[in-house]
């Protein structure tokens, strides 16, 4: 490449001096522009920068001062002489720069850069509010304000319409993230805290449930935790085992399909004896069909509660039991293989020596021992089983499981879940409107059950009374009306006369009652006569207008009437 000798003081960062006084320029590489940029700027009275198109042309102005001009490097030590191998880039291989860009004379001192105007904070609320004022009073557009201030016009409108909204304090610096504590209502907190007071066994999911069933208040266990821990409630890890092996499950699709059996045993503290307690579990719906408390284990009475079971609830497809005496016999067929039998049951029999199989109603007896038995205190046989009859009516009809998702088992065995689902949720609205009117949660109204194979359920809306039914609505009307009374002549406007009617007063006797004992039909009145009377003079005692010649009234006397 041939090099071009340019008519002036020009040269490359990192390549070759030229001077004034030689006439003869020396070696350098023509049109060539520095390899690094130097932070150092010109001083005195350099050349105007010029485009790059215009690098290769001398400059008209002149240089004042010594006509010997130095490249700097970026140490601010003076390059080193030519011809030692400085490599010089093409243009392309940098950023162009001006003319003039990091250079300076010699002798001449680095000048300092100069120092930055410091950026007013715009996160801060008084310089937003500062800069709003200061807008508003130029009545200049926000276009052409926002770029004196630094910020664009959309920030400038988004602080006029949050100071409309809320004032200086809507430019004041909002704390970032939600705020500590739970963010549930009053009501709520009070409700899972005196729930928690009231049942110290009950767990998050427990209170979450029962919070949305019985007061419609909605509560997930996380923010019930969130709750108890402020309260200073803390969460005790009780150690667990290790259980060897996977764990399956199973659930049969519709109710009826399959009952589980299985006996529990306990004392009577009173009475020093151990009495045994028979149940029948519906598997799909945890709903005990049917149960029996009894002094004895015997087969008989296992018979005897099954058939109460099916009385009540309709025949089982399958009936899932251990392999107790009273269900199998290591001989021949038992009492209870033949009763299944008889009724068209299939009896699965679980595992020996393990009690995974009948889960269900395994769990249901530790919920009775822990929520019911262990605490209480039998007078006798008699009053066990009504107690624990009251109880199981508590877990079939109100007390929430974990394991259908928060239903209770009726529920599940009326097939009733997606109404109550529905009703719950409606609930749920209904009382967020009625907290946020009044504060105060209204007592609910629920009850659901099962007509014709059709689930109904029967809920308050309000002040009205609902009954929902595939898919119908119908309100339920109560006529409260009063018991009817005559009024008084005087508010009719009636004058005062004195209106007497005979009536027929037969009397009554054995004759006149009929062979199936009903009493004849009252007799109807045969006259109406109006009275001469007109109150202007007072009428004699025992003497009537509708007697004619008057009828005389017989004195009463101590001994009676004579």
């Amino acid at each position: 490449m041939n090099s071009v000798a340019p008519q002036g003081p020009i040269a490359g960062r990192k390549g070759v001096a030229m001077s004034h006084d030689h006439t003869t320029p020396t070696p350098n590489t023509a049109g060539l522009v520095p390899e690094e940029a130097a932070p150092t700027r010109a001083t005195g009275t350099s050349p105007v920068p010029r485009l790059p198109s215009d690098w290769l042309q001398p400059p008209t102005e002149p240089v004042d001062g010594p006509s010997e001009i130095v490249v700097i490097e970026d140490d601010g030590e003076p390059a080193p002489p030519p011809g030692e191998g400085r490599r010089l880039r093409g243009p392309r291989s940098r950023p162009h720069l001006p003319y003039g860009q990091g250079w300076r004379k010699r002798g001449d001192a680095v000048p300092a850069a100069p120092a930055a105007s410091p950026e007013p904070d715009k996160q801060s609320g008084e310089v937003r509010l500062k800069i709003l004022d200061t807008w508003m009073r130029s009545g200049l557009p926000a276009g052409d304000f926002a770029p004196l201030v630094n910020v664009s016009k959309h920030t400038l409108y988004s602080w006029k319409q949050r100071f409309e909204e809320d004032g200086p304090a809507g430019l004041m610096d909002r704390p970032k993230g939600s705020g500590r504590g739970s963010r549930l209502p009053d009501i709520t907190k009070r409700a899972i805290l005196l729930m928690k007071q009231m049942h110290q066994d009950w767990g998050v999911d427990r209170i979450s449930d029962m919070l949305l069933r019985t007061q419609a208040l909605q509560a997930s266990p996380p923010a019930v935790a969130k709750v108890l821990a402020e309260d200073g409630y803390v969460v005790e890890h009780a150690p667990s085992h290790r259980h060897e092996g996977q764990v399956r499950h199973f659930e049969r699709a519709k109710p009826n399909q399959m009952w589980q059996t299985d006996l529990f045993t306990f004392i009577l503290k009173r009475q020093n004896q151990r009495v045994y307690l028979v149940g029948f579990m519906d598997d799909h719906s945890r709903f005990i069909t049917a149960y029996g408390l009894h002094t004895s284990q015997s087969g008989a009475l296992v018979i005897e509660t099954l058939r109460a079971g099916i009385g009540s609830y309709g025949t089982p497809a399958e009936v899932l039991t251990d392999n107790g005496s009273q269900y199998i016999t290591w001989r021949g067929t038992s009492q209870f293989q033949q009763e299944c039998k008889k009724r068209g049951i299939a009896q699965i029999v679980s595992s020996p020596r393990h009690p995974q199989t009948l889960g269900k109603v395994e769990r249901f007896w530790g919920s009775l021992w822990r929520e019911c038995v262990d605490a209480a205190v039998f007078q006798d046989l008699a009053d066990a089983r009504v107690r624990i009859g009251h109880f199981i009516d508590y877990y079939n009809f109100q007390r929430p499981h974990q394991g259908i998702n928060g239903m209770v088992p009726a529920d599940r065995f009326f097939s009733a879940t997606p109404v109550v689902l529905e009703s719950l949720k409606q609930r749920v609205a209904d009382n967020a409107l009625e907290l946020a009117r009044h504060g105060v949660p209204k007592a609910p109204l629920y009850l659901t059950g099962n007509v014709g194979g059709t689930p109904v359920v029967l809920h308050a809306e309000g002040d009205r009374v609902i009954v929902s039914k595939d898919g119908s609505r119908a309100e339920v009307a109560f006529d409260p009306r009063p018991t009817p009374t005559m009024p008084h002549p005087a508010s009719m406007g009636i004058a005062p006369a004195v209106v007497a009617a005979a009536v027929a007063e037969p009397s009554i006797t054995t004759d006149a009652v009929g062979m199936d004992g009903r009493l004849p039909p009252p007799a109807t009145p045969t006259a109406v006569v109006h009275s001469t009377w007109t109150g202007a003079e007072e009428p004699q005692p025992g003497v009537s207008a509708l007697d004619g010649d008057g009828l005389c009234m017989p004195e009463a006397s101590a001994g009676g009437v004579a």
